[in-house]
């Protein structure tokens, strides 16, 4: 019993962490490599579109490479996160505006899956988008998002152009000519 105790004690402790803790010049490192929210971050301008397949609405895996040849704007979001859903309808709005001209792919990143995902596009009744999912993660993975919503823009030969971190004004980026 006393053992249990001591072990116990060791462990709320912290002694079974095994990694130390961050230096605070690391931790200052990570606070300045993050995105500003709602801006427009170009420093990964040129990549290639991740090939990672997901899932479209008839559950088919399909990737970025079967979109080329227009524009492509990917929004990472859930069903749980507020923003996202906060910035759906001007998404929304934007894929019904642009037609074929910009192909707009939301694409779920909820551990639930189409359980989740087909009743809010049921109940939404979007004009123009229609549900993707990437389960278990592995699209945002490559992209290195940290966050949600996280939206990429890529240009007809599947580059990338911008990418953005939380809830921009869509309609003022159409109206500038970024999107």
């Amino acid at each position: 019993m006393r053992m249990a105790l001591i072990v116990a004690a060791l462990v709320l402790a912290g002694c079974n962490d095994p990694a130390p803790a961050a230096k605070p010049e690391a931790a200052a490192a990570s606070r300045a490599a993050a995105p500003k929210l709602n801006a427009i971050d170009r420093s990964h301008a040129g990549a290639p579109a991740p090939t990672i397949k997901f899932e479209n609405a008839g559950r088919k895996p399909v990737s970025l490479a079967d979109y080329r040849g227009k524009k492509l704007l990917v929004n990472l979001w859930a069903t749980w996160c507020a923003p996202c859903l906060a910035e759906m309808p001007q998404i929304d709005t934007l894929a019904a505006t642009r037609g074929n001209a910009l192909a707009v792919l939301p694409i779920s990143q909820d551990m639930e899956g189409w359980q989740v995902v087909e009743p809010f596009f049921a109940k939404k009744r979007f004009k123009a988008l229609k549900p993707y999912l990437d389960q278990p993660g592995s699209f945002a993975e490559s992209l290195k998002a940290r966050g949600l919503p996280v939206s990429i823009l890529y240009d007809e030969k599947g580059k990338e152009i911008w990418r953005v971190a939380g809830t921009p004004d869509w309609a003022a980026l159409a109206a500038q000519g970024v999107i």
